[in-house]
């Protein structure tokens, strides 16, 4: 099973702080290559915190992969001439991808840059280095909890697109009347690139109950219900946990999702288990025949 241009399928890492991690993480890699993934992005920690493992990541990736990397840009607590020179540096590592974002600060730090939104720093990249980079944005299907309002949310969409952006990646989600209503409603503004749904496989409930807290995503009652019926049953949350996220996908690709961005968490058991059962539109099933753990 192969990502073709009808249909993406891209993989989110972050960068390990130890051996062990980086040992982790270019296993974890090599074996999601093999499903000739559109691109692996790599995150960045708030106000630029690990900035250092991010650049990193991109350079290992690019050395042991051949799959096309997407680093991952914060534009708060960053000045220009810190924004150019990265993007600068990308450029002659022979990156084309970039997934732009505002970012959050860091506990503590004061000030935010010379940048106030990811549209500022998608029209800078686009001064500074033209149409080189495919630059994906950010877009919330449940709406980004510091919007004042929904209108308002799309339309900060809109702004980034006129900046220059070629596509955008959600927030995950589990519910995806989310995603398809928030593709009607951009449509009314005129929003119409590509917007590629995040998914997030669910390993451990309380972690995603955790990240879910801190990024204002929501998961359904009956989802949160049915994982505190498996409190004292660990195997039998793993397999609802897949589910959901399995009919989730499902239901994503029947309705004419154009890809599924996955947040593998440096983790790739399960997205390779949800690729090998989802038998997507226009691939060879060659995933079967690796070995899932």
């Amino acid at each position: 099973m192969k990502a073709t241009s009808d249909f993406s399928i891209s993989f989110e890492f972050f960068p390990p702080k130890s051996l062990e991690g980086k040992e982790k993480l270019s296993s974890t890699a090599a074996r999601l290559a093999e499903v000739s993934p559109q691109f692996f992005s790599v995150t960045f920690g708030a106000g630029g915190s690990t900035r250092e493992g991010t650049i990193e990541t991109v350079s290992s990736l690019k050395v042991h992969t051949a799959i096309p990397v997407a680093p991952h840009l914060a534009c708060i607590g960053a000045s220009r001439e810190e924004m150019a020179a990265m993007i600068r540096h990308y450029q002659t590592l022979g990156i084309q991808r970039l997934v732009a974002l505002r970012g959050d600060l860091p506990s503590g730090m004061g000030q935010s840059g010379e940048f106030r939104y990811a549209s500022e720093l998608v029209e800078f990249i686009r001064e500074t280095t033209g149409d080189h980079f495919h630059i994906e944005v950010a877009a919330y299907p449940e709406f980004h909890p510091q919007a004042r309002n929904a209108p308002n949310d799309v339309l900060n969409l809109k702004k980034k697109i006129e900046a220059g952006a070629n596509s955008a990646i959600t927030q995950y989600f589990f519910n995806p009347d989310a995603y398809f209503n928030f593709l009607d409603y951009c449509a009314e503004f005129g929003v119409t690139l590509p917007i590629i749904p995040g998914i997030m496989p669910i390993a451990q409930f309380s972690k995603l109950q955790h990240f879910s807290n801190l990024c204002g995503a929501e998961i359904p009652r009956w989802i949160s219900e049915r994982f505190a019926a498996y409190a004292d049953d660990p195997e039998s949350a793993r397999k609802f946990g897949f589910e959901v996220v399995h009919e989730l996908c499902r239901q994503l690709i029947a309705g004419g999702a154009p890809g599924l961005h996955f947040y593998t968490l440096n983790h790739d058991e399960i997205c390779l288990e949800l690729l090998r059962e989802l038998d997507l539109p226009s691939r060879t099933g060659e995933i079967s025949r690796l070995k899932v753990l």
